[in-house]
């Protein structure tokens, strides 16, 4: 309970110390690199001072020293500019490209830009010198550095984040198990009821009504005990399915809806579980007749297309602008003012997790209305 209750301190602690820590990093590894770069100054300098000593020698001077400074730059590339421009010596460059005097240029550049040149005197001579390998490398670390601190957040972030989702299912998955143990007591009940009505002489066409809606209740049970578990499929006649979900939700819809439907004749099989395939169907009827406020056309077809089965519902309503064509099957996601954005999401999850198919928004146009496509393969 104290976790929970500060659990968003912690995260705030926890992203502010690890932003200092990179910092921290960073900025050592710029001090590291500034030192680095004067050590490479010093040297190049005492090169210098090396040369000077060279010319100015006489014949019979030690130069042991000097000679050793000389030769001991095997790291960064330089260059020895005389007072004329032309080339006085180089080290540490392709011996091949120093012939080319366009590149030479190019690299006086270059040098120009990392360094400032340094001059020798007597005979006012530039050397001019470049950041060694290490140098080079040392500068690009913080980008690396950068980017895995960058990956190790993101990597962080989505086992949060698919976490927190696993967490939600459950929950949601808890809830919806525990709705339909809730609604199984007074279901039962109703049964009962309705058996006497039966032997009370009843008008028999209620009887037959209130049992349509006591198996609507049973298949919503059915439906809500399935939510978190793989459900089972078997071979079904897709045809009279969507007629039977059809007709229920026809005969319990407005008068100024003018449903339509088209079916082929010849029973088509599918792998169906059918709790779960009228919950589809109910979904999209039933979003479709929020979509045009109570008044207008709904069709339901049904279409073959080699071992494709496509079930389009069509509606005359407002319209889906095409930026949200993707969006409205993301949970919690709804144009309406009412309403949670789940029941697309679940119709997406049953057609395309549940029986490996696929449902999209086939055409829309505001103001005109909307067309679902469902494809499911042939059993």
């Amino acid at each position: 309970m104290i976790f929970t209750k500060y659990s968003n301190a912690l995260r705030w602690i926890i992203i502010i110390a690890s932003f200092a820590v990179v910092s921290l990093i960073l900025w050592k590894t710029y001090e590291f690199f500034q030192h680095f770069k004067e050590e490479e100054r010093t040297k190049m300098e005492n090169w210098s001072f090396a040369q000077t000593d060279i010319i100015n020698s006489e014949t019979n001077a030690n130069l042991e020293l000097s000679l050793k400074i000389i030769t001991s730059n095997t790291t960064t590339p330089m260059l020895v500019i005389r007072e004329d421009g032309s080339l006085e010596t180089y080290n540490n460059i392709d011996d091949e490209k120093i012939k080319d005097s366009l590149y030479v240029q190019k690299l006086i550049t270059k040098f120009k830009q990392e360094n400032i040149p340094i001059l020798v005197k007597p005979n006012n001579s530039i050397i001019y010198y470049g950041n060694s390998d290490l140098l080079n490398k040392l500068k690009y670390y913080p980008l690396a550095l950068l980017l895995i601190v960058f990956l190790f957040g993101a990597v962080i972030f989505f086992f949060y984040r698919s976490n927190k989702n696993a967490t939600q299912n459950k929950l949601w998955s808890g809830m919806a198990k525990e709705t339909a143990h809730q609604i199984g007591t007074p279901l039962s009940s109703l049964i009962g009821w309705t058996e006497i009505l039966k032997s009370e002489n009843v008008n028999p066409s209620y009887i037959v009504e209130i049992e349509k809606d006591i198996d609507r209740l049973q298949t919503i049970t059915e439906r809500f005990s399935k939510i978190g578990s793989i459900p089972t499929l078997e071979v079904t006649d897709i045809v009279k399915e969507t007629i039977d979900s059809y007709d229920y939700l026809k005969a319990r819809s407005s008068n100024l809806i003018d449903f339509e439907i088209s079916i082929p004749e010849d029973e088509i099989l599918v792998n169906l579980n059918k709790q779960l395939y009228s919950w589809v169907i109910e979904n999209l009827v039933k979003n479709a007749i929020d979509a045009m406020k109570g008044r207008g056309k709904l069709s339901v077809e049904i279409s073959q297309l080699e071992n494709n089965i496509m079930i389009q519902v069509a509606d005359t309503g407002k319209g889906i602008s095409k930026k949200h064509f993707n969006k409205i099957f993301e949970p919690g996601f709804t144009t309406k003012k009412r309403g949670w954005g789940l029941g697309l999401s679940l119709t997406k999850r049953i057609i395309e997790d549940f029986h490996d198919g696929k449902i999209k928004v086939l055409q829309s146009e505001i103001g005109k209305g909307t067309t679902f496509q469902i494809q499911l393969k042939r059993a």
